[in-house]
C-alpha cells in the first residue's frame, strides 16, 4: 500500500550583493527556469548606477534594491510504501523553479564605445552571477532527492515523515549558506573581475 505527501516548499530569494553555468534537468529533479527583464535608462556610468539602484529588484531579505536577483522555489512530492511491517520511501520527485531578474539598458545602441564596453561587461557579469545562483539551487535540489531516497524504512510512516522534515530543513539550510557564501566571495572580488572583463573586451575589439 502506498501513500504520498507533498514536500514542504522552501521559498528562497537569492540576491546579488555585488554588482555560467546553465541549468539542466535530470531524470529525477524537475527544473523550471525563466528570465524576466526590467528596463533602465541613463547615458553615463553614474546614471546607470542610479537607475539600477532605483529600478532594480527589491528584496525583503536585504531591504534594498539590487542590479539583479534570482527567485528560487523548491517543492515536489514524496511517496511512501509498506515493506513488510515497515514504512519506506517509494519515490521522490523534487522540483526547483528559478526566475532570473535582469536589467536591460534601452540606450545600449546609442552608447559610446567605452560605455558600451562597460555595460556589456556589467550586464554579462550580472547574468553570470544570477545563473550561478540558479545552479546552486539545482545542485541542492539534487542533493535533497539523493538524501531522501537514502532514508531507511521506519516502523511507522509518522517517524519517517519526521526524518524527511529533518533532511529537508538540513538541505535548505545548506542551500541558504551556500548562496550567502557565494555572494560574499562575489562582492569581495567584483572590482578585480570587472577590470579583467573590461581588459579582455578591449583587447578583443583591438584585434578585430
Amino acid at each position: 500500500m502506498k501513500h504520498s505527501r507533498r514536500l514542504r516548499a522552501a521559498v528562497i530569494m537569492a540576491v546579488l550583493t555585488g554588482i555560467s553555468l546553465p541549468l539542466s534537468a535530470s531524470a529525477d529533479v524537475v527544473v523550471q527556469k525563466s528570465i524576466t527583464y526590467f528596463q533602465i535608462g541613463g547615458r553615463t556610468a553614474a546614471e546607470l548606477d542610479a537607475e539600477l539602484s532605483r529600478k532594480g529588484p527589491f528584496t525583503q531579505a536585504s531591504g534594498s534594491r539590487h542590479p539583479g536577483a534570482t527567485q528560487i522555489r523548491f517543492g515536489g512530492d514524496l511517496t511512501y510504501t509498506r515493506r513488510g511491517t515497515r514504512c519506506a520511501i517509494d519515490d521522490v520527485r523534487v522540483t526547483v523553479e528559478t526566475k532570473l531578474i535582469l536589467p536591460r539598458w534601452k540606450n545600449r545602441k546609442r552608447a559610446s564605445t567605452e560605455m558600451a564596453l562597460l555595460w556589456d561587461a556589467l550586464s554579462a557579469d550580472i547574468k553570470r552571477h544570477e545563473e550561478r545562483h540558479a545552479e546552486i539551487a539545482r545542485q541542492h535540489a539534487k542533493l535533497l532527492e539523493q538524501r531522501l531516497m537514502k532514508l531507511r524504512p521506519e516502523r511507522n510512516c509518522e517517524i519517517l515523515q519526521d526524518r524527511v522534515a529533518v533532511v529537508t530543513d538540513d538541505v535548505t539550510a545548506s542551500h541558504d549558506a551556500a548562496q550567502m557564501q557565494f555572494d560574499r566571495v562575489e562582492a569581495k572580488n567584483f572590482q578585480d573581475r570587472m577590470l579583467r572583463i573590461l581588459r579582455y573586451r578591449r583587447e578583443s575589439q583591438e584585434n578585430q
